[in-house]
């Protein structure tokens, strides 16, 4: 059914709860090699009970079972846990200071590298597209970007001190060698490669100034062609970035990111997490305990994008929620995960009613 039609009925159907965890669940990752046609779908998923849980779906019952429990790596609260794009490592950021990574060796986790150098808590950790960098960020208020050497060792290239406060987020663009953060200073920072001597600086701050949020910036994600860029916040909005794609591929580093729509009046409570879809769904978790989904209106009355609340679920956990992120495999599949202990798997459905 269109998207844009706006009279489609939508309902988020829940396929299972996914429990184990003792404590929080602060983020979830699906492996973007799993759930094709011959592999069944992987989730990894983070808590404060210091485990990591790797979740795979049966392809005899569509059930999904926890295959692994991570621990005794991390000695306090798991913050982060992302794939790398090819899916054969896991990496995962702690409140211990360090970043672990994982790999799959015969069906059995192995930590096979930790990164240290971080002050304190390490809050976030992105891969970029080649695999060959890897991105964390710190209440330390310090980017760090590691080169991916053979055997799995990891060599700081660069520590980046830009932001003022604890950084909640690093994000790789989704096809450029490009990085995001996002902080409790109310900041986004689009960080570059310099060509000629290989330092990394900001090219952009965006801040309240330049149509930025008001407060904390808790995560960023962008739409399938990299073009857009969606930011959620502790100021109750979710803003949308647009920038000239074709000029970045160039190596233009004066492309800039500008704001072209806000999306206010829709939540009452932080707004913890958004992801953008493969087919263009805005999905949004928040501390209310609701999930929501916007998508691109067609309001000709509207100059420029504008984006409509296509449905809200509410109490989708019993406690905030922390995270929500599409399946990579499935389109109009979901997880989130919460302060409740669970994480849970949704279908964005039409309602034939």
């Amino acid at each position: 059914m269109d998207l844009n039609d706006e009279g489609s009925h939508f309902e988020l159907k829940e396929i299972q709860t996914l429990s184990g965890h003792t404590d929080r669940v602060w983020s979830l990752a699906w492996n973007p090699a799993t759930g094709t046609d011959d592999t069944q779908p992987v989730i990894a998923s983070c808590s404060g009970d210091k485990t990591v849980r790797i979740w795979e779906r049966s392809a005899l019952t569509r059930s999904w079972d926890c295959k692994a429990v991570l621990e005794e790596t991390h000695t306090r609260t798991v913050r982060s846990c992302t794939w790398s794009p090819s899916g054969k490592l896991l990496a995962t950021a702690s409140f211990d200071a360090t970043t672990a990574i994982w790999e799959n060796v015969g069906g059995d986790f192995q930590c096979v590298s930790t990164l240290e150098g971080h002050e304190n808590e390490v809050k976030s950790v992105s891969w970029n597209a080649s695999e060959s960098l890897l991105a964390t960020c710190s209440r330390d208020k310090t980017v760090w970007i590691w080169e991916v050497m053979p055997g799995n060792e990891f060599e700081c290239a660069s520590v980046l001190q830009g932001h003022t406060q604890d950084v909640k987020m690093v994000k790789w663009h989704p096809t450029m060698d490009i990085l995001f953060s996002c902080s409790y200073d109310n900041t986004i920072k689009v960080v570059w490669a310099e060509d000629d001597t290989g330092d990394w600086h900001c090219i952009q701050t965006i801040g309240e100034s330049s149509n930025g949020h008001s407060s904390t910036v808790w995560a960023i994600s962008f739409n399938a062609e990299g073009n857009k860029m969606v930011t959620c916040s502790d100021d109750l909005t979710l803003k949308v970035w647009e920038a000239d794609i074709e000029g970045m591929r160039s190596g233009d580093d004066q492309v800039l990111w500008k704001h072209i729509s806000t999306l206010t009046g829709y939540h009452d409570r932080t707004i913890f997490s958004v992801h953008w879809s493969r087919e263009g769904i805005i999905a949004s978790g928040a501390a209310d305990d609701a999930i929501r989904f916007f998508v691109e209106s067609k309001d000709s009355a509207v100059v420029g994008p504008s984006y409509r609340l296509l449905l809200k679920k509410e109490k989708a956990h019993d406690m905030d929620v922390n995270v929500v992120q599409w399946s990579p495999g499935e389109n109009r599949v979901l997880a989130s995960a919460s302060d409740d202990g669970t994480i849970k798997i949704w279908e964005l459905a039409t309602n034939s009613t």
